[in-house]
């Protein structure tokens, strides 16, 4: 968020809170996900061809992290020539692009080296002049961003070659962007290198490369469902889905993102409110970097009393956090899919009488202690702002129609959006098989044995190893092997510093990765490695397992220069102790590097 104005906003709200027609191109950044049945991939296949007839080719960015999980989504940017890679939180709230400056004073100790100016053959700093403000020697234009959570980043403004990746089709571009001196709170703890700003303003990126002429003057976001990450975002404009609800959007309201919200419907009955109830101050927001929902108190009161007339056979439990007053309610199970036989269905209506409905995992988050468990994800705001944040856009393609001063929203599984656009040539889903088991406790995102099995769905051919019935049982655990080169160093790896960066290229927890041996001779080292299911789970799904083995087989793992190089030597997957349905079998699937 930008500046802050928003001094509406409770603290925490913001991305940084965790716990918490011519030539014109878009921008394709993937958020990386999860999946399916028939009617979702026509859909896709309906938003692929709308792609395809607007002659805007895609650009592909693997967007990291998780928004429930890590409180925001990061992609990668390219920074300088040579390109410098950095983490920047994808965020709607802010107009700014920042990275920290190798010569900031004080910034904290994030995923990537800080960017080196004296490196990049296109650095230009912005000199002092009347359309920006100047540092306190009059030489340099500077910049500074105040959050509602108390962090904090400034530094100087400069101009530098930003490209988005090896899969981009737009060119790299020129852009201005912000070179950190200081940063304090979360700015300065978190993990990701920066920000990456979409907001409506001059430095925003989305301004800046249209008002080059790159991009037509729209973006899209699409974000995961309940827990998986990803998705897809993409710069530039596309043209809708037939059934994409629209709400208008007002550019003179506020700096923000704001969309014309009436009404809101739980289980089909409208709350008694006033219309003039989401319009207070700001109106009604939506931001990327935001991770919950926030209404002003009466319309809070009236949606919390509403959701608890329905579900009168749940049983009321504490939350998470004693330091939060937590709604939750224990008795619903774990599988997702199931949620809306338990919690009633939201609508949201908007001034135009589009409505746009929301599942439970759009106002849901699920309880961290309590198996079975959910808590609600909309909160009270001390504010009479109404705040959307992207937990209620999950599983939802979201565009942001600037040109046209309007939103539109799209239900789809946001993970299968990224690969039916990122891999063009993956045939039509063929019929689910009827005996096909989705078990008890898995997510609904997540693809049932069955649907893996049928390759010409589901699996690019580099992905599906030939000949494997991986329909017969669940994954229990994964392991590799790499062969790390560690030339002209004398210092041995930090094994425990490289786990927490794998758990971070592979997407799963840190304590997922488990160091099971290690070998050296001389400067190189054999190491073997062990991905186990999460603490709350005795299986990896299939989804997380098949993005594991793609980032391993396709050697998308990025390692700092001091850990040398590394190649694959071979992979392999072993299954759940316990059988599935009325199969038991001991299978090992397994894959083969040269070394």
């Amino acid at each position: 968020m930008d500046y802050l104005l928003f001094s509406l906003f409770v603290i925490g709200i913001n991305l940084m809170f965790v716990n918490s027609t011519t030539d014109q191109r878009p921008l394709i950044v993937p958020l990386h996900l999860s999946l399916h049945n028939s009617i979702v991939h026509r859909q896709l296949d309906d938003l692929r061809r709308h792609l395809q007839q607007s002659h805007l080719p895609n650009a592909r960015m693997r967007l990291y992290d998780d928004l429930l999980t890590n409180g925001y989504y990061t992609t990668h940017l390219n920074i300088g020539t040579p390109p410098q890679k950095f983490a920047l939180i994808v965020d709607t709230g802010s107009t700014v692009t920042y990275v920290p400056c190798s010569n900031c004073q004080r910034c904290g100790k994030h995923q990537d080296p800080r960017f080196q100016p004296k490196l990049s053959s296109t650095y230009k700093s912005l000199k002092c002049n009347p359309d920006c403000n100047c540092d306190n020697d009059g030489k340099n234009c500077i910049y500074e961003r105040r959050y509602a959570e108390m962090s904090s980043s400034s530094g100087v403004l400069a101009e530098d070659i930003i490209s988005f990746g090896n899969d981009s089709e737009l060119a790299p571009q020129s852009a201005v962007f912000g070179c950190e001196i200081v940063e304090t709170g979360d700015l300065y703890s978190q993990r990701a290198d920066g920000i990456m700003g979409l907001g409506r303003g001059r430095l925003s990126v989305v301004d800046q490369l249209v008002e080059k002429g790159s991009i037509s003057d729209s973006f899209s976001l699409c974000y995961g469902g309940m827990d998986v990450g990803g998705g897809a975002m993409i710069l530039g404009g596309i043209s809708p889905p037939r059934d994409m609800v629209f709400a208008h959007s007002d550019p003179f309201r506020s700096p923000y993102y704001n969309i014309a919200l009436e009404e809101i419907h739980v289980a089909g009955k409208p709350l008694k409110l006033s219309r003039k109830i989401f319009d207070g101050r700001h109106g009604t927001v939506l931001d990327s970097g935001t991770t919950y929902a926030y209404l002003p108190q009466q319309a809070f009161s009236a949606f919390k009393e509403a959701i608890m007339k329905e579900i009168h056979s749940l049983k009321p439990v504490v939350g998470p956090d004693p330091n939060f007053e937590d709604i939750c309610f224990s008795g619903a199970g774990r599988d997702v899919s199931q949620l809306s036989k338990v919690f009633p269905k939201v609508d949201m209506v908007f001034s135009n009488g589009q409505k746009f409905s929301l599942s439970p995992e759009n106002y849901l988050f699920r309880h961290t202690k309590v198996s079975g468990a959910y808590c609600l994800g909309i909160f009270k705001n001390a504010d009479a702002t109404t705040l959307l944040g992207g937990i209620v856009v999950r599983n939802t393609l979201v565009t942001y129609d600037r040109a046209d001063n309007k939103i539109g929203f799209w239900k789809t599984n946001c993970s299968e959006l990224w690969r039916r656009l990122h891999f063009s040539n993956v045939p039509p889903p063929g019929p689910t098989p009827t005996h096909a088991h989705t078990p008890a406790n898995a997510s609904a995102s997540a693809p049932t044995p069955a649907h893996i099995s049928n390759k010409s769905v589901e699996i690019p051919p580099s992905l599906a190893p030939d000949g494997l019935p991986l329909g017969a049982y669940r994954i229990g655990f994964i392991t590799f092997e790499i062969s790390i080169s560690m030339k002209n160093s004398s210092t041995r790896p930090n094994f425990t510093e490289l786990a927490v960066l794998i758990a971070h290229e592979l997407e799963v927890d840190d304590s997922q990765v488990h160091l099971l041996n290690i070998s050296s001779r001389e400067d190189d080292y054999l190491v073997r490695w062990g991905i186990y299911p999460a603490e709350s789970l005795d299986y990896i799904s299939n989804t997380t397992a098949l993005s594991i083995i793609l980032h391993l087989r396709e050697h998308h793992m990025q390692f700092p220069e001091k850990f040398g190089s590394y190649e694959l030597v071979k992979w392999s997957t072993e299954p759940q102790v316990k059988p599935v349905g009325s199969v038991a079998q001991s299978l090992h699937i397994y894959g083969l590097y040269s070394g």
